[in-house]
């Protein structure tokens, strides 16, 4: 992605770093500040989701994986968000997902942290009132991404549906998705929820949760 910005143009820079870890997120904020100098946007999207329910999940594996998707965007709004207090404007975008709001027996822990990431933004948004900064989250439904893909294709063997990825996305949707559009999502779907939040259009767009789900979905919000 790096190459591909600098090949059209633009100015990008990358930078490897735990976000779990105090020590390791400081660094990767202060590349990103020396990098560019002023940070205006911060998009918070690191995160795991380990196939696990509530017998085979222990405790500790629940806080740990609390410090990998929620103590991680606190590390970074706390690195980036009071610069932008001082300039009068800023955008932060919290990364959460359907399980948030609605969550299904399995991975208990991972639904428990996308809920936290939401109430995050909802109490961030409350802080920075009239500062100039926006904060909402965009929570996405079914998304063909790759660790998606992974998922699908072992489901796809123990259903004998083949090795035909068209098949596979098909009956998936079909028998365990379940959304109105009647298909999954694609990650440039969610990139364009974010563009727009990160753009002046939605400047009174505020402590919102923007559903990407094709209507999976049933809550009103």
């Amino acid at each position: 992605m790096t190459a591909e910005i600098l090949e059209t143009g633009g100015q990008a820079t990358s930078v490897l770093g735990d976000l779990a870890d105090d020590e390791q997120a400081a660094q990767v904020a202060q590349a990103a500040k020396d990098a560019f100098g002023q940070i205006d946007i911060l998009i918070n999207n690191a995160g795991v989701f380990p196939q696990r329910g509530w017998w085979d999940s222990t405790p500790t594996q629940w806080v740990e994986l609390y410090n990998q998707n929620v103590a991680s965007m606190v590390r970074m709004i706390q690195a980036f968000v009071p610069d932008m207090k001082k300039n009068g404007w800023g955008r932060v975008i919290n990364i959460s997902s359907g399980a948030g709001f609605q969550p299904m027996a399995g991975m208990p822990d991972y639904a428990a942290t996308k809920s936290a990431n939401i109430l995050i933004t909802a109490s961030l948004a409350k802080e920075v009132g009239s500062s100039g900064i926006t904060v909402n989250t965009v929570s996405p439904g079914p998304i063909v991404t790759p660790g998606a893909k992974t998922l699908l294709r072992q489901l796809a063997q123990q259903q004998g549906w083949g090795d035909d990825w068209a098949k596979i996305e098909r009956n998936a949707s079909a028998e365990f998705v379940h959304t109105s559009l009647q298909r999954f999502g694609r990650p440039e779907e969610i990139a364009a929820a974010v563009v727009f939040l990160s753009s002046p259009l939605a400047s009174y767009i505020h402590g919102a949760n923007l559903r990407v789900d094709g209507g999976y979905g049933v809550a009103v919000n």
